[in-house]
């Protein structure tokens, strides 16, 4: 991607990537927008326990996610903002479900920005999803777009202080490290950190797979293809797999979604589409290719997200209500019934068969 394009993406990633349209100054409400910094609602430890997986977890295999029991895993699936409407776990959980989906990225916080999610309510949110047959990527929010080295770091501390919780779910969690963490594309800057804080997380213990999203607000892929090999050689159990997020930058048109996705694949690194849109404010979205690209190309796709969008982007949200009883028109009838949707697309884990 072309250089020029970054001043209009850090211009309209704060009201968008970050949450798509969260901002300290927004109130809180259920009807779009995001709620203010710091806002906490309770969450229900009513659960109930699915039949226990098979042993082991997910393991990456090149370019390929096999779960606990050695099957390949396609993500077909939706980003959650839990950390922002904690109220909704539910609601929200129950219709991203019925969407087919096979899975739920959970926005966390480590307390750098917003509340901090403990390991008991981290424990609570990943035992709903089970309950429901969704394996859960598990993200800290707070370093979004920030180029300090200390955002990685705080985010790392946090996954080891509730470790215990992670590495009791390693065949349904995936830890993605740092949503968007870097918003410059500085190489080196993004290499380092991550060969630093990956050999942390293994030497705390932590087995679960890892996940790394890409430098540039999530948007520049090349990155991988530049630096992903030495990422994936600084962990230990070789366990780790990569994210790209599309809107206007990544993904406006096929040749530069394309290029995104294979700038890991062709090294022979797992990749998958963390987050993308239809539009955005840095410009039009090819959701139909990347839909279409991801299918025929067995890659993993997670779109953002299902409600509480705001800022002027609440066009993004898949879901008009929290219990998903009408989709958008422009973005959820696509995401989720189109002719590459989840309803059509998305297999369940075999680990909950």
């Amino acid at each position: 991607m072309k250089l020029k394009k970054i001043s209009a993406l850090l211009m309209s990633a704060v009201l968008a990537v970050m949450m798509c349209g969260c901002s300290k100054s927004q109130t809180s409400s259920d009807t779009g927008s995001a709620p203010a910094v710091g806002e906490s609602s309770a969450v229900s430890d009513t659960t109930s326990t699915p039949d226990a997986p098979a042993e082991g977890g997910f393991k990456v295999d090149g370019t390929k996610l096999l779960d606990a029991k050695g099957n390949e895993f396609v993500m077909r699936g939706v980003n959650h903002a839990h950390v922002w409407f904690r109220s909704q776990l539910d609601a929200a959980l129950d219709g991203i479900a019925a969407t087919g989906a096979n899975c739920v990225r959970i926005v966390l916080a480590d307390g750098d920005q917003w509340d901090r999610i403990p390991a008991d309510e981290l424990e609570t949110v990943i035992q709903k999803c089970t309950d429901r047959k969704m394996i859960v990527i598990a993200e800290v929010h707070d370093g979004t777009g920030k180029n300090k080295q200390s955002f990685l770091d705080n985010a790392v501390d946090y996954w080891i202080e509730v470790k215990d919780v992670m590495n009791a779910h390693t065949d349904t969690v995936i830890l993605n490290i740092a949503n968007e963490w870097l918003g410059n594309r500085n190489v080196d800057s993004w290499k380092n950190g991550y060969t630093s804080a990956i050999p942390k997380l293994r030497e705390a213990g932590i087995k679960n797979t890892i996940m790394v999203d890409s430098a540039g607000w999530g948007q520049y892929g090349e990155i991988v293809g530049k630096a992903g090999q030495e990422v994936f050689d600084s962990d230990p159990d070789k366990n780790t797999m990569f994210s790209v997020h599309m809107y206007g930058t990544a993904g406006k048109n096929e040749e530069t979604i394309t290029t995104n996705i294979k700038s890991a694949t062709d090294k022979n690194l797992c990749m998958v589409v963390g987050e993308f849109g239809y539009n955005h404010s840095d410009g039009d979205v090819d959701e139909a290719f990347i839909m279409k690209y991801c299918v025929e190309n067995s890659i993993g796709y997670i779109g953002w997200s299902w409600k509480g969008n705001g800022g002027g982007v609440e066009y993004l949200d898949v879901a008009k209500d929290w219990s998903g009883n009408t989709l958008s028109a422009d973005w959820g009838e696509v995401l989720v019934n189109g002719e590459n949707g989840i309803k059509k697309t998305a297999k369940i884990c075999s680990v909950f068969e």
